[in-house]
């Protein structure tokens, strides 16, 4: 280790010109990509992972690892260079080469799971700024649990782009709040945009916001590396609070006629610029070319260590089994059949009662049962845990000073809340859930994605889902919300009719260990329409028969969330018309999707059917017919009263009566 810290000056620098050379190569070959980062922050990264920080190539997913995030996505190549150079045998050469190339591991922008050493997916700007404070916060709550076999630091790399963007502010508000002062960020400050120079478009004091967030803060010359090891040598040991560092760097440095330009952010240097760096940064070397003495330097690097990873493997071997299985597997073989009693239990309970409750309230009694067994379950709210109803009762606030908690008070910080629970499930060990209104999900939605890109288990519990909730009128009632979140890959949107239906819901949400799930849960009160109940998680199959007829069906009657009670209403006094109507409860289309064609079919049948949703057609067309009815909305709400509102726009038992006459006679 001491042979790499003292590295000379001058071998360092071409230590960083090959990551220049590797990035300006790749983007050159592949006619697409963006230089200025990598060629700007090269110093930097340089001396972050030569000298700075800890790691393991041979092992990319040792847990006491530091995390790497480099938010700002865009200077992907940066990322490859490096992993290539230290070692991790994933990042060949040739997969430099397929840079931005259909089924590399290289994409245009770092994707989770492609390649070792690839932390979390970035490119949104400012979603890798967010995970790592997810991260950051995952790693206190389980050096917390197991000291120091877990205690490590999480640095991040962004530009001025993550500053720009609103979820940033929310992101560092809440990490200087935290004081996680084991989160460093390197901001590469130099002052360019798309459009132009930073004057353009924004004049703030990014040291004194981040002091007022509670950060330490320091800027460095981004290309003096005995000055950028000096600071970050500071900031890892004075973990009072996160640190931001200023580095004032050059885009694009070492490309003499376009660097210190945004012409040289997202385009190709050209062959001329190309052959004029490399003299400019005496590297004379063939593209793709790295000379073997700063291979071997590299190398070097990686492994520096080696001996500290074989002192942790000892202290990890002597660990209780349990306890290491826990932060590798947050569901354990005796934990998932601790949670399928517990949910039985939950749905007994709400089998058995007469009173109506929201869903919502319904999602809390899961949450109170799901505590004791899920160690790994770790909640919070964007201010609105009365609401949403996440806190169990004996749930304890996590804190600056209490990291050993299980719930987070978000604040009004939904998308930063979003994207650190995604961090915090990147990390391991951990199931994190947090609540919000459905109409906020818009705040998520980018987050959302990424959760369903990157096929995270990330619960996201979503209250006051339509009209139902009342008097604070269209503003906060989701019309158009459940539509647009079904259009998500990998999401499942789960809308429980009941108690029984709530509990079961989340169960799949618990055991979706590659998919993110949207609890759409209402804050008016519905009936308990299931009875009795069975071992079988019914919402398993996405849709079901509530309600089958006696003799043969006339229509069927199919609804999700709240309108399923509509419908059995409807269903009962269609009866007085000799009309037969089963009803089906559809809380999840994603998994009904799934089921064969033969279950499929039975379920809806094959005479006609009505649709109801309090939301849009839109996601309905997909299982209707020409015969079909729909009963929804295709406008705002208004604020009034639920009952006031559902009789408003047609939502009633009396509509659906109508419609299926109309449907029957056509």
């Amino acid at each position: 280790m001491a042979a790499v810290n003292n590295l000379k000056e001058s071998t360092l620098f071409q230590m960083a010109n090959a990551i220049r050379a590797l990035s300006m190569d790749c983007i050159e070959q592949a006619r697409s990509g963006h230089p200025g980062l990598p060629l700007g922050m090269a110093d930097v990264a340089t001396v972050l992972f030569a000298q700075c920080m800890k790691y393991n190539p041979k092992d990319p997913t040792w847990l006491n690892r530091d995390r790497f995030v480099l938010s700002a996505g865009h200077g992907s190549m940066l990322l490859y260079a490096l992993l290539h150079l230290t070692g991790y045998s994933s990042m060949t050469r040739d997969e430099l080469k397929n840079f931005r190339r259909l089924g590399s591991k290289t994409a245009g922008h770092p994707e989770f799971g492609l390649a070792e050493g690839i932390e979390t997916t970035t490119g949104p700007l400012g979603q890798g700024l967010s995970n790592a404070v997810g991260m950051a916060i995952a790693e206190r709550i389980w050096n917390t649990k197991m000291g120091d076999v877990i205690d490590h630091h999480t640095f991040v790399i962004a530009g001025d782009g993550c500053l720009m963007e609103g979820i940033s502010h929310e992101s560092i508000s809440l990490a200087g709040h935290l004081k996680l002062g084991k989160l460093i960020l390197l901001f590469d400050d130099n002052k360019i945009s798309i459009d132009g120079p930073t004057s353009l478009t924004v004049s703030d004091d990014q040291k004194k916001r981040f002091e007022a967030c509670g950060w330490n803060t320091a800027e460095v010359n981004g290309h003096d590396m005995t000055a950028i090891r000096s600071v970050i040598k500071q900031a890892k040991s004075d973990t009072s609070a996160p640190w931001m560092i200023a580095c004032k760097t050059v885009i694009g440095k070492g490309a003499p006629n376009k660097s210190g330009s945004s012409c040289i952010h997202g385009t190709p240097l050209g062959k001329e610029e190309i052959a004029a760096a490399r003299l400019a940064i005496e590297w004379p070397h063939k593209p793709f070319v790295i000379p073997d003495d700063i291979l071997t330097e590299w190398r070097k690097a990686g492994a520096r260590h080696l001996d500290n990873y074989d002192s942790w493997k000892k202290k990890w071997c002597k660990l209780d089994t349990s306890k290491k299985e826990s932060l590798k597997n947050p569901i354990s073989s005796d934990a998932k059949k601790k949670i399928s009693v517990n949910i039985l239990k939950a749905k007994m309970i709400s089998a058995s009662g007469s009173e109506k409750k929201a869903t919502r309230k319904w999602s809390e009694l899961v949450i109170e049962h799901l505590l004791p067994v899920l160690p790994a379950l770790v909640g919070g709210s964007a201010d609105l845990t009365g609401s949403n109803n996440t806190k169990g009762k004996d749930q304890t606030v996590l804190s600056a000073e209490n990291f050993s908690a299980r719930y987070i008070h978000f604040g009004v910080r939904e998308h930063s809340m979003a994207a650190a629970m995604n961090g915090m499930a990147l990390y391991g060990g951990l199931i994190p859930y947090g609540g919000t209104f459905l109409v906020f999900s818009d705040y998520c939605r980018p987050s959302i994605r990424l959760s369903s890109l990157m096929k995270q288990r990330v619960i996201y519990v979503m209250t006051h889902d339509s009209i139902g909730l009342g008097e604070d009128g269209p503003t906060h009632q989701p019309i158009e919300h459940l539509a647009a979140l079904r259009a998500i890959p990998n999401l499942y949107v789960l809308r429980p009719a009941d108690g029984v239906e709530t509990a079961e819901c989340w169960q799949l949400a618990i055991e979706a260990d590659s998919t993110p799930s949207i609890l759409s849960l209402s804050r008016q009160t519905v009936d308990n329409l299931r009875h009795g109940p069975t071992v079988e998680n019914l919402c398993a199959k996405g849709a079901y028969v509530l309600i089958e007829t006696s003799g043969k069906r006339d229509v069927t009657l199919i609804a999700t969330g709240s309108e399923v009670g509509l419908a059995s209403e409807a269903a009962d006094k269609l009866k007085n018309f000799n009309i037969n109507a089963a009803v089906v409860s559809m809380p999840s289309m994603e998994l009904f999707r799934r089921q064969s064609s033969n279950y499929r079919a039975t379920v809806l049948g094959d005479v006609p059917r009505v649709f109801i949703e309090a939301g849009i057609q839109a996601p309905w067309f997909e299982w209707m017919e020409k015969k079909d009815y729909f009963i929804g909305l295709i406008d705002f709400g208004a604020s009034a009263p639920a009952e006031k509102l559902f009789d408003h726009f047609g939502l009633t038992s009396d509509a659906v009566i109508s419609a299926v006459k109309r449907t029957l006679d056509s």
